[in-house]
């Protein structure tokens, strides 16, 4: 992973710890002690609680909030519409999903799908090409506009493949499921360390949990169909007698620094995942 693209998921990551740790606190009345003390002060003279002014249905009950009705419209989609940062797709997150159903394998192809060819995408991959052209990464892609071009491509590749493999591919194959499913319980770091186990742990279509092999072992197939097909076949380097070409970068080694780039690069992903609403609530100045 190249130092620019790591700094700026190291500031998200950031966003998120601050968010975490500035959330208040839901207060809690033990329900035991409340009722001793009504029972020891009979003569209380406290008003009556006011009664909610929420419009309630022909049942009695009231009716149900915004989050609420996203929860109830996840349970019955099983994806989201959730974008992260308003921005990139984050459909395959729940938050305060409980017991959904599992997905279908047509649902877990549409929605990677949806994921994969969102409008953003044609900007996000833009964004991260003209880091790489500034950094002259990978010179064999050369520079100007066909270096830019290819580099666009690679990136557009190398996304659109690693997520079929890991969110639809695999995950049908082997009857994971392929959703984040947010904590959002216990402190920052409890929060984060479960996250970044979810890259090493998911749940299967039945509700088990196991090891992440759609994870693990989709990004390992997509960093060598990357490495072996579409990107240089050698790199250009500058010398004293002029441009000469060296070895080859269609290696094991180069292959395994792709992979666990990747994998470093969904970790981080599913750190900002997790603290998202946190950031969100903040951002539109919702209480917790």
């Amino acid at each position: 992973m190249k130092l620019t693209r790591f700094a700026l998921f190291c500031l998200f990551s950031a966003a998120a710890f601050c968010a975490a740790q500035t959330t208040p606190k839901l207060a809690t009345v033990d329900a035991n002690q409340s009722s001793q003390t009504t029972a020891a002060d009979p003569q209380s003279t406290s008003p009556p609680a006011r009664q909610s002014t929420q419009p309630a249905d022909q049942s009695g009950s009231q009716a149900p909030s915004k989050d609420a009705a996203k929860d109830a419209k996840n349970d019955t989609s099983g994806t989201s519409k959730d974008r992260l940062f308003f921005a990139l797709p984050n459909f395959l997150t729940l938050e305060n999903a409980g017991q959904v159903p599992p997905l279908t394998a047509g649902q877990k192809y549409k929605v990677v799908a949806r994921g994969s060819f969102d409008p953003i995408q044609i900007v996000w991959y833009g964004f991260l090409s003209g880091i790489s052209q500034a950094e002259d990464s990978e010179p064999g892609f050369g520079q100007g506009a066909e270096g830019y071009g290819k580099r666009y491509g690679a990136y557009a590749a190398d996304g659109t493949i690693e997520n079929f493999f890991v969110g639809a591919i695999l995950p049908s194959m082997l009857h994971q499921d392929p959703r984040y499913f947010q904590s959002g319980r216990g402190s920052f770091f409890d929060r984060a360390g479960y996250s970044v186990s979810r890259i090493f742990v998911t749940r299967t279509d039945s509700g088990h949990s196991q090891f992440n092999y759609s994870e693990i072992v989709g990004s390992a197939i997509a960093s060598a169909i990357s490495t072996y097909s579409y990107h240089p076949r050698r790199t250009l380097e500058n010398t004293a007698s002029g441009p000469s070409y060296i070895a080859s970068d269609r290696t094991l080694k180069n292959t395994a620094s792709v992979w666990g780039s990747q994998v470093g690069y969904d970790t981080i992903t599913l750190v900002v995942k997790e603290f998202w609403p946190d950031i969100r609530r903040k951002l539109k100045k919702q209480p917790h």
